[in-house]
């Protein structure tokens, strides 16, 4: 019940709500320049990144790479999907828009160091 409490109180189901909107944005505008993120989905703060190379085919491969990527960069992302091609993103309910905004960096910096295919 105290939980419950707390998260009435700082009201953050609303935080995650207007955060989760800020983080999908950031998310879609990566889309928007790696072709790699075929999927961009979620709700409030619990989102995720489909990766497909060119012929729309799960990859895998590049998952792992990132993991990997964002990880030397202190942010730790999980992966999931049926083909483990999937990003899955899950900040505490508390995340500030600097924290999105360094998750989004080390993303970003995660798939520019990605070899061509």
């Amino acid at each position: 019940m105290a939980t419950l409490r707390v998260i009435q109180r700082q009201r953050l189901a609303d935080h995650a709500r207007v955060q989760g909107e800020r983080l999908h944005a950031a998310l879609r505008e990566l889309q928007r320049r790696y072709p790699l993120i075929g999927d961009v989905r979620g709700l409030g703060l619990m989102q995720g990144l489909e990766l497909v190379k060119e012929d729309k085919v799960p990859d895998p491969r590049s998952v792992a790479l990132l993991l990997e990527g964002t990880r030397r960069r202190g942010v730790l992302v999980g992966k999931g999907g049926l083909w483990g091609n999937v990003l899955r993103i899950a900040p505490p309910l508390t995340i500030t828009p600097a924290q999105i905004d360094e998750l989004v960096a080390a993303l970003d910096a995660s798939f520019a160091e990605l070899p061509r295919a």
